[in-house]
């Protein structure tokens, strides 16, 4: 079955850097929509970067010029680089992916994704 397992949050200054990975299992990534959500208390959740079969990305415009969505297909794997990092980027962290190549459509839609890991905490202060 399909199985997501994020990792590498933490808690960091402000301009600082973490990289967030996803491991999955059940599914090839590479051939998939992919994508990295976050959750701040209080908010809803919303789409910061995805990734699909062609290696397409799209990023949230807050998060554009500072993160960097990237797969490893011999891993597996998912990742999330998150650079000059902002005490407002503080939020649980998601991996999410459909059966799709693409993810033009909706890429930043929670409910047009079936699978999800459990989250990664990523704490960024002052």
């Amino acid at each position: 079955q399909v199985q997501l397992v994020e990792s590498g949050g933490g808690s960091v200054q402000a301009g600082g850097s973490l990289r967030l990975s996803c491991a999955a299992s059940g599914f090839t990534v590479s051939i998939s929509c992919m994508a990295w959500f976050r959750q701040a208390p209080g908010k809803q959740r919303e789409g910061v970067a995805s990734i699909d079969g062609s290696a397409n990305t799209i990023y949230a415009d807050s998060v554009k010029g500072r993160f960097t969505i990237s797969r490893d297909n011999a891993k597996n794997t998912l990742y999330l680089q998150l650079n000059s990092l902002k005490p407002e980027d503080t939020a649980m962290y998601y991996c999410a992916v459909r059966p799709m190549l693409n993810c033009r459509v909706s890429w930043g839609v929670v409910s047009d994704y079936p699978y999800w890991g459990q989250g990664t905490q990523v704490t960024v202060s002052s």
